[in-house]
């Protein structure tokens, strides 16, 4: 027999010891801007507001293709810059998370949405010649010239933006394999 007030049951776990610590291999606070992934994704943030401002300078001829393009474009800048300042404020060693893991799918699902975008973007710069009204007797293009030198602009900062989320990809599975 059991002695009074005592209890067969062993007492319950600690839920905070079956958490398992971070996985980071990234620095945390400004050392993060002196490695390659921190480089990198901070041209992510920098051509990503380029491509921003570029799309949105123009008069919109295709809202579907274009409408994508700044989604994407700012979905990505946005969660670019979460990002970067879980690292620069070094949320990454608090939060109980394998960021080595969460780096990989994240850069490789905006690469892979970017690389979209940068397509997109590109038809539509390849549709200047196209007339905008085609039972109109008038011959205006689709894009002005102007406008079609900021589409062209527009096409290679996103060809650049998902180059560079292609690299952080890389990077990221890299250290994640590790």
């Amino acid at each position: 027999m059991l002695p009074r007030g005592s209890s067969s049951m062993p007492p319950p776990p600690n839920p905070a010891a079956y958490f398992p610590p971070p996985r980071v291999t990234l620095p945390s606070g400004l050392e993060i801007l002196r490695t390659y992934s921190g480089a990198v994704i901070f041209l992510e943030i920098l051509f990503g507001t380029i491509v921003w401002i570029l799309v949105a300078s123009t008069q919109v001829p295709l809202p579907l293709l274009q409408g994508w393009v700044m989604f994407v474009a700012v979905t990505a800048w946005f969660l670019s810059v979460v990002f970067l300042c879980v690292f620069l404020f070094g949320y990454a060693n608090r939060i109980a998370v394998n960021w080595n893991q969460t780096d990989f799918l994240f850069h490789g699902v905006t690469f892979v949405f970017y690389f979209g975008a940068f397509l997109l973007q590109a038809a539509t710069t390849s549709l200047h010649y196209f007339p905008r009204k085609f039972n109109s007797t008038t011959q205006e293009k689709l894009l002005a010239d102007h406008e079609y030198n900021i589409s062209i602009a527009a096409s290679i900062f996103a060809f650049a933006t998902a180059v560079c989320y292609g690299c952080s990809t890389a990077l990221a599975l890299r250290r994640w394999r590790l």
